[in-house]
């Protein structure tokens, strides 16, 4: 069988299972009896679809550094800058409903005696802007940093730290109550999302199938460019970035435009994450989170795209476990598990599933009959 088949394969099984869980989720919250042991509580919902967010940002990750060999350590600003886009959204709904009854400032802004509301605030009232905003904000931002990073031919551990310093210096901007963001506490106390109550049930349930529907699409667009001619560009800069800039193709190039894509997708998760979790604050811009992502997608498999969605959820779901039963040794089983996968699971868990089920098929696979020796003539 051919590697592409495998690949058309794969892409079915995710997008059937992804299909099956927009369709059970509803069903199980809303068709099925409260006192069922099939029944799923309303807060579950959020959760799931905060895990779906997830994985659509460990899936734009593994597209820069499973793919194209960029390492990026401060992912985790680009999810941050889509929330934040989102959040601005949300609380110019609240309009005077806020607890000053302002119709035009925001809470924070009231109670730190602004007159005004800032210029980049304009705009957020209207959902199509801040759409828009959701993308065009981390993906410029990439876009400039990467434009310089990549045509200083900044690569390996260097570009890595660099990534990293990038969004703890926006962590700490975010955090000054001048920047206009809500300083530490940041956003939060969403009314409604498109005249809808954001509290609902029917709207977290409608969140939730819009995340696993972008999660799909995300999938299909990065599956279309790594199969593309542009995706093949990208694997061979990985693998050998001096040979391919020798063969005449503008390496940075192909790096920029790979990593903006992959910006803009994980604004796409944070800005369905905010809404389903009622807050964004500066603590999103953590470098810890960032690196936590590239755990997610070494667990599930680097390179695979499928892999990334399947170490998203594992590990998010362990985390929700672990942090209430033992939260204080979380910390310790994550690096635990980092070193586990790293040394004895290279590929991850999808690539250690392919492994075995090739191993397995060659067992069984018959051997050839050996043809019989033809006896001398006498």
């Amino acid at each position: 069988m051919t590697r592409q088949s495998t690949l058309d394969r794969q892409s079915i099984i995710v997008l059937l299972l992804l299909a099956a869980a927009a369709i059970l989720v509803p069903v199980l919250n809303v068709a099925v009896d409260p006192g069922s042991p099939f029944h799923l509580s309303d807060h579950l919902v959020p959760l799931l679809g905060k895990y779906i967010c997830f994985a659509l940002l460990a899936l734009s990750v593994d597209l820069i550094w499973g793919f194209c060999g960029i390492l990026s350590l401060g992912h985790g600003a680009f999810f941050a800058l889509g929330g934040y886009a989102m959040g601005m959204y949300l609380m110019r709904q609240i309009g005077p409903r806020g607890v000053y009854a302002d119709p035009v400032l925001l809470d924070f802004m009231v109670f730190l005696n602004w007159k005004e509301l800032p210029w980049f605030w304009h705009g957020f009232d209207w959902f199509p802007f801040a759409a828009l905003t959701v993308l065009l904000v981390p993906g410029l931002l990439a876009f400039v940093f990467g434009w310089f990073a990549f045509r200083s031919r900044v690569t390996g551990v260097y570009l890595s730290i660099i990534t990293q310093a990038m969004t703890f210096a926006l962590m700490l901007a975010f955090f000054r109550n001048d920047m206009g963001f809500g300083g530490n506490n940041g956003l939060t106390d969403f009314k409604d999302i498109l005249g809808f109550p954001i509290q609902a049930a029917s709207t977290r349930i409608v969140l939730f199938v819009l995340s696993v529907a972008a999660l799909a699409g995300g999938y299909l667009l990065c599956r279309w460019v790594v199969n593309s001619k542009f995706g093949k560009v990208i694997v061979a800069v990985r693998d050998a970035e001096s040979r391919t800039r020798f063969l005449g193709y503008r390496v940075e190039h192909y790096k920029l435009a790979v990593f903006t894509l992959s910006a803009m997708l994980a604004g796409l998760a944070g800005a369905l994450y905010v809404p389903q979790v009622g807050i964004i604050n500066p603590s999103e811009f953590a470098p810890a989170n960032s690196i936590e992502v590239v755990i997610w997608v070494a667990v599930g498999g680097r390179g695979t795209l499928a892999g990334p969605i399947l170490g998203a959820l594992l590990v998010n779901a362990g985390k929700t476990w672990f942090t209430g039963v033992l939260p204080e040794f979380w910390l310790f089983a994550l690096g635990g598990l980092f070193v586990f996968v790293t040394l004895l699971m290279p590929r991850g868990i999808l690539g250690a599933a392919k492994d075995l089920w090739t191993r397995t098929g060659q067992r069984l696979k018959p051997s050839p009959m050996p043809e019989p020796v033809s006896q001398a003539a006498e």
